[in-house]
């Protein structure tokens, strides 16, 4: 375990991919720097496992998306990891009859014109909840919501509509065949890191700051906080002196709920390597499931919103229950003695991040570059929450760390 240093120029909050990008930001400018990190891992939100012999599973982000734009894919190659081009199994390679071509083409109609009024609306710059631009009475209204818990990992009267329309998705979605988790992990493995080092206090009176951990305390020129809004919104670090604009700020962009699972599949060869399975199920509590990714012999579900709640409330092992509940009642009974459970994530119920990725509520989509302003020349912010198009993404996540470890330079440069 690296010793957590008394003093140094800078410290970092969290060993996430903002902390990473915004430690490799300062790595050649002869500051002195640590990675505070409160788990075991480096990552955050991004992890990946060895779920059985034969199947890599990502149980946080998993897609590399805006490809062409996505600051990971160049560390990706740099690193050697190898990068999965297929398209994504989302719009049009569904399996089955259970959501037949002629029903699926009527629905992407609907989301697609959903998004259009979204569009045209924003152009005002009025903001309000995005659920407002449903079309009333909408027979797929409900499966609509659905694709947002998946997207904002909230249903659409939780969404700002400025903040979907400012989201920039290129369209292009890779993922790493070893895992994305893998490859954070791997980008950040030369860095200096204390983990298990859960800071909870950071003191600004003086000229010093002063940082209080689970594993002692230290002092630093400057501070860049990377960790998620909840924390900061259920002041599991504190601010002395308070900072009720962070607050506030973090308060309007909470993490939604997201959640994956992933089933060993004992006869794989029944289904298509990445195929997609979503039935027409009329209702916004439902998963979709990607079919033997990267052709391994399981079935990867995915759940937002209310209903990944609902299920991370019932326990551990629900997500898993529900997924082959609802598979088996597309694919036939038959099809239950096919599946066992391998690995689910529960993110709101992880402590150190109390949800999947930001949104912000109607009314707050300014709250991104709040969150983003540095506090006196002295305190920085990153994450995620604080990309102003790329937010909810390991790599939007990655560049604000990078902005915020150049905004420390520019701040030493004034002195």
């Amino acid at each position: 375990m690296t010793s957590l240093p008394s003093s140094v120029d800078v410290a970092i909050i969290g060993a996430g991919a903002a902390g990473l990008g915004a430690a490799h930001a300062l790595r050649n400018s002869g500051l002195t720097f640590t990675i505070l990190e409160a788990r075991d891992r480096l990552g955050g939100r991004g992890y990946t496992v060895q779920a059985a012999p034969d199947v890599i599973f990502d149980v946080g982000c998993g897609w590399l998306h805006s490809a062409d734009e996505n600051s990971f894919v160049p560390i990706a190659e740099a690193l050697g990891f190898e990068i999965d081009r297929t398209l994504p199994p989302w719009r049009d390679r569904a399996f089955g009859e259970v959501f037949p071509e002629r029903e699926r083409e009527a629905f992407f109609l609907a989301i697609d014109a959903f998004y259009d009024r979204l569009e045209q609306a924003a152009l005002t710059g009025k903001d309000c909840a995005a659920s407002l631009y449903l079309e009333p009475g909408n027979r797929w209204n409900p499966m609509i919501d659905a694709i947002s818990t998946y997207v904002n990992g909230c249903e659409l009267d939780q969404v700002s509509l400025l903040d979907v329309d400012a989201y920039e998705d290129s369209g292009l979605n890779w993922r790493v065949r070893h895992g994305y988790g893998a490859l954070i992990a791997a980008y950040g493995a030369a860095l200096p890191v204390a983990l298990d080092c859960n800071v909870t206090l950071i003191d600004h009176s003086q000229e010093r700051l002063r940082i209080e951990t689970s594993r002692g305390t230290l002092s630093a020129d400057r501070v860049i906080v990377t960790v998620p809004t909840n924390l900061i919104a259920d002041q599991a670090i504190c601010f002395s002196p308070p900072l009720p604009a962070k607050l506030d700020a973090a308060a309007g962009l909470p993490l939604g709920v997201d959640d994956k699972v992933t089933l060993a599949l004992s006869e794989p060869e029944a289904l298509p390597k990445d195929g997609n399975l979503r039935g027409l199920t009329m209702r916004t509590e439902m998963g979709t499931y990607h079919l033997r990714p990267f052709g391994q012999p399981c079935i990867e579900g995915f759940f937002g919103g209310r209903y990944a709640k609902a299920l991370e409330d019932a326990g551990d092992g629900a997500i898993a229950a529900a997924s082959i509940d609802e598979i088996v009642s597309f694919l036939g009974n038959d099809f239950r003695r096919k599946l066992a459970p391998l690995c689910e994530s529960r993110w709101t119920r992880d402590p150190f991040a109390r949800g999947s990725y930001s949104h912000a509520l109607p009314g707050h989509a300014g709250d991104r570059a709040i969150l983003a302003t540095p506090v006196d020349g002295r305190l920085f912010f990153a994450g995620e929450a604080t990309s102003p198009e790329f937010f909810s993404t390991a790599h939007g996540a990655r560049d604000s760390g990078e902005r915020a470890g150049k905004e420390v330079l520019a701040s030493l440069r004034k002195r």
